[in-house]
């Protein structure tokens, strides 16, 4: 019987870090930002739905979506980010799915990282949830550094999202990713463990 597991946290709470970790391990992981990258390229079905809805204006000059602005137009405001997530995720949902039913007819035990999975319905896919949790003021400092947001920028991205401190209360597995890399995959190691006994 092959098992499951949705792998979630918030914006730079380091899911890449446990994702790489996992695959080195070898695991298979769908990634859905990748999914939704994929469906977002020239010609993909996202790209097709977006530009239907808000005209070339999100392209840039090769004709390609203009992530950035992209994000900037979505984020501005409640109206606009309500009608792309209706949009887009009818959309993911049913790749994810496809990609899912693939894997489970090869693999044992699979995962895959889905930032938004409490948020858009999809606990009951899996057998296990492990939440990858890191404090908010160090969520504030990651995106500052590595996205190159304000203060104010990062507060906002993490307001959009359902809390981590939320979150924990719905995993069934919360993997503490405010030490080094070593606490961090020896959790992973343990949880792993837990999978595989």
């Amino acid at each position: 019987m092959t098992k499951i597991i949705g792998l979630t946290g918030g914006i730079a709470s380091g899911k890449s870090t446990v994702t790489n970790y996992l695959r080195q391990k070898g695991y298979q992981v769908i990634d859905a930002d990748q999914v939704v990258h994929d469906l977002q390229a020239k010609g993909g079905k996202l790209y097709q739905a977006l530009v239907s809805w808000l005209g070339s204006a999100i392209l840039n000059e090769a004709g390609e979506l203009d992530r950035p602005k992209l994000s900037q137009l979505i984020f501005s405001s409640q109206e606009y980010l309500a009608k792309s997530s209706q949009l887009q995720n009818a959309i993911i949902r049913q790749e994810l799915a496809d990609r899912r039913g693939q894997l489970a007819k090869t693999e044992e035990i699979f995962f895959m990282d889905i930032p938004l999975l409490f948020e858009q319905d999809y606990a009951d896919w899996f057998d296990e949830v492990w939440l990858v949790y890191v404090n908010p003021e160090t969520q504030v400092e990651r995106l500052k550094q590595r996205n190159g947001y304000s203060q104010e920028e990062a507060k906002q991205r993490l307001a959009s999202q359902m809390s981590l401190s939320q979150k924990c209360q719905l995993a069934d597995k919360v993997i503490d990713n405010s030490g080094d890399l070593k606490q961090l995959q020896a959790q992973i190691e343990q949880q792993l463990k837990g999978l595989e006994g």
